[in-house]
């Protein structure tokens, strides 16, 4: 049996088993939290997220990072507990834990055994509605968010992709989760204090949770702790662009960085799974159409990379090629043209290609409690609701080469913003 077509038996028959051995239930409670579970019954483990909509979008003007550092706040102590003792308790049940915040969301994740949510999901309670929000725990967040945006310096890919996201969005939506220095300095502990009451709120919120626990318990438990929480309702600016554009940020260095960003299909729309096909074909691994023909037939750069990114109601493309100063020009040529080429179609052998590796992804989603439940959650602040994994698999083997063709066919020629860093500026090549 032909091994490619082996291998695509193989994951369907694991996505079978998958979606025959989970359920999903989702219910929004009178305050506006929406409560996601997802039934792993082979774990005696699971995993949490609490998803808020507040991110870098949101943070006030000339107060820019103040969402990041609010996140890392919070996790500094509660009114019953101090900062270490609260990070010792965690410690203690065993919650390896995370989060952070992006554009439009901030969120607070848990991984832990099964028997020790209801406790777990107490002592979060208390982070979100009675936190220390210490002066001293906030100088040391502070300094801490500083420490990193000084970091970009060293990291001049990040700091690239920062940039292009300021001239990219009009709106808030550029600016960085890392804030900027004179927000960040702005900062005092009394005016975050007053920003927490307006962006930690149950309504908009979500808690999604994945693993070997049952739908009454979580629902219970979240019941019994938040039921009684009331807030305000989120407010997200409305997303507007800036005009196409190039530009490029002087800075010596060896290499020249170039990155681009251009509109795709939002979460929802018609074409969803026809474009993910299709950034699969331009950058889904060694075989795809970047990485071939950019570096491996040309030679033209040592990174190369092109990913969807989506917010509430939008969703872009951006891409990164970095390569050396008397190889740039060209590089953002082809670079250009291959996404530009796109449009022309996929063959038959690139559709399976891709379908296979967006079927992967399924799979490995599938075995992870924290995937899981991180998937859940963005499911349900992009779409409004879960996707069922049989739902996605059925959607994805139903897709044709004509209807990929058909969608790549009817898109616009894409509107990019440019930029690129290093020691040497590039031809312009929007005119």
């Amino acid at each position: 049996m032909n091994q490619t077509l082996q291998f695509y038996e193989t994951l369907t028959a694991i996505l079978l088993v998958m979606t025959q051995s989970s359920t999903i239930s989702f219910q929004t409670l009178p305050n506006g939290l929406q409560i996601v579970h997802e039934a792993m019954p082979w774990l005696p483990s699971l995993s949490f997220n609490f998803l808020f909509p507040y991110g870098s979008a949101t943070d006030p003007v000339q107060l820019e990072g103040s969402a990041s550092v609010l996140s890392d706040w919070l996790y500094r102590g509660t009114q019953k507990l101090s900062s270490r003792d609260f990070s010792d308790t965690l410690d203690s049940l065993g919650v390896r834990r995370g989060g952070g915040s992006g554009k439009e969301y901030s969120n607070f994740s848990g991984s832990l055994l099964a028997s020790s949510f209801k406790e777990t999901l107490s002592l979060y309670k208390d982070m979100f509605q009675t936190p220390l929000l210490s002066d001293e725990e906030f100088a040391s967040a502070r300094n801490l968010a500083l420490q990193e945006l000084a970091s970009l310096a060293d990291n001049p890919t990040q700091q690239l992709f920062e940039t292009l996201s300021l001239r990219y969005f009009a709106s808030a939506h550029g600016n960085s989760s890392y804030g900027t220095e004179k927000g960040l300095t702005n900062l005092s502990p009394d005016l975050l204090r007053q920003d927490f009451g307006s962006r930690l709120s149950p309504n908009g919120a979500i808690l999604s949770v994945a693993g070997g626990i049952s739908w009454q318990e979580v629902l219970d438990t979240a019941k019994s702790l938040f039921a009684d929480w009331q807030g305000p309702s989120p407010h997200l600016p409305e997303i507007k662009l800036g005009k196409s554009q190039q530009e490029h940020i002087f800075e010596e260095s060896m290499q020249t960085q170039i990155g681009l960003a251009y509109e795709s299909v939002a979460p929802g729309q018609l074409g969803w799974y026809e474009n993910a096909i299709a950034m699969s074909v331009l950058s889904g691994g060694m075989g795809a159409r970047l990485f071939s023909e950019i570096r491996e037939k040309r030679g033209l750069v040592y990174s190369v990379v092109a990913a969807s990114r989506t917010l509430k109601d939008f969703g872009y493309t951006l891409a990164y090629a970095g390569t050396s100063p008397d190889r740039a020009n060209e590089t953002l040529t082809v670079l250009l043209a291959e996404l530009r080429n796109i449009a022309k179609g996929i063959s038959s052998e690139e559709l399976e290609r891709a379908r296979t590796g967006l079927l992967s992804q399924l799979v490995m989603q599938g075995e992870s409690s924290g995937a899981k439940a991180s998937a859940l959650a963005r499911d349900i602040f992009l779409l409004g609701e879960p996707r069922e994994m049989a739902k996605l698999k059925e959607e994805l083997l139903a897709l044709t080469l004509k209807q990929v063709n058909g969608f790549l066919s009817a898109q616009p020629d894409p509107e990019f913003t440019i930029l690129s860093l290093g020691s040497k500026a590039l031809d312009e090549v929007l005119v």
